[in-house]
């Protein structure tokens, strides 16, 4: 057994995800713990423009086949798992993602290492990992120690800051022969939505709204807040279920990630999912009548009041 830490590569149109380089860099600290080094497993086809992106990693083991080109998760955990069962690394990290929890799930079965998802803290202690992982909508963090002592971890995104993975480096490149792939599952398309009103992404101020707001005639309430903090607003994801918001406002790991610069996140109870997508806010603050909700462990202020209350309240100070 090594005391590697290997890291899937997430990439998408040229580029590695935030996701991976938050990875990175957190592989790069758990190694110098371990006495081993940061692997950063990149599987794809012509790769070779990622590496650049890769400084953080000690090593790249770069698995390409055309089947590897576009993600399928038979192809990837085939790919994948004989390398892991040899190599042998302390620990497996991959993005909470479509992406990272399909083939962490396929590559824990295939190998029998034990999976921790939802991680949102990852440390050596004692020589062998320790996962904090949050569960029930972020109601409970269970500390997670491997049975043997390796296994697979997959990371919420925001748990580790990117700019620790975004470092110049010029890290080794294995090339490893990927063996005979299952390509019974192709990739014939990528869909992307149509563009919305408005980039959300591009916004500094969002009012965002989730369950608390009650009825969809409420949303009006909303949008003159935003419209008097010269904002747009967002939603989490059951709004955007109910249609009472476009799909292009949501906000979380099925809608778009957003960094603004004020996060007004208004009945909203924080689950992993949403925290995903707004955690890096630089100002949160967060309303909610639920006292316990996970928003106020993200949130740099909080009131535990009924929005229907304080929102009409506040449109009014700043507008009159």
């Amino acid at each position: 057994m090594s005391t590697d830490v290997f890291v899937l590569v997430e990439h998408r149109d040229g580029a590695v995800t935030e996701g991976t380089l938050e990875l990175l860099g957190r592989a790069r600290e758990l190694a110098g713990a371990t006495g081993g080094e940061a692997v950063a497993l990149l599987l794809g086809s012509g790769v070779e423009p990622l590496v650049g992106q890769l400084g953080a990693a000690s090593r790249i083991l770069a698995l390409e086949d055309p089947a590897l080109a576009e993600f399928t998760p038979s192809a990837w955990q085939a790919a994948l798992v004989p390398l892991v069962r040899d190599r042998a690394p302390l620990l497996v990290l991959a993005p909470n993602t479509g992406v990272g929890m399909h083939v962490a799930a396929g590559l824990s079965a295939a190998t029998g290492l034990p999976l921790a998802a939802y991680a949102t803290e990852v440390a050596i202690d004692g020589g062998s990992p320790l996962v904090t992982c949050r569960l029930y909508a972020g109601k409970i963090d269970v500390r997670v120690r491997y049975r043997d002592g390796r296994g697979i971890a997959t990371v919420v995104a925001g748990a580790f800051p990117a700019e620790a993975g975004r470092v110049a480096g010029s890290p080794a490149v294995e090339r490893v022969a990927p063996p005979a792939l299952d390509t019974r599952v192709r990739f014939r398309g990528f869909h992307r939505p149509e563009a919305g009103d408005v980039d959300i992404t591009r916004e500094s101020i969002l009012v965002s709204v989730g369950r608390g707001i009650g009825d969809q005639e409420n949303i009006e309430l909303v949008e003159e807040l935003a419209a008097a903090l010269g904002g747009a607003v967002s939603s989490s994801r059951p709004i955007a279920d109910a249609g009472w918001l476009p799909r292009t406002r949501q906000v979380g790991k099925s809608g778009l990630r957003v960094k603004p610069k004020l996060y007004l996140a208004l009945g909203i109870s924080g689950a992993p999912e949403h925290l995903e997508g707004m955690r890096d806010a630089e100002l949160i603050i967060a309303v909610n009548t639920d006292p316990r909700a996970p928003i106020f462990g993200v949130a740099h202020y909080g009131a535990v009041a009924d929005i229907l209350d304080v929102v009409p309240a506040l449109t009014k100070r700043l507008t009159g």
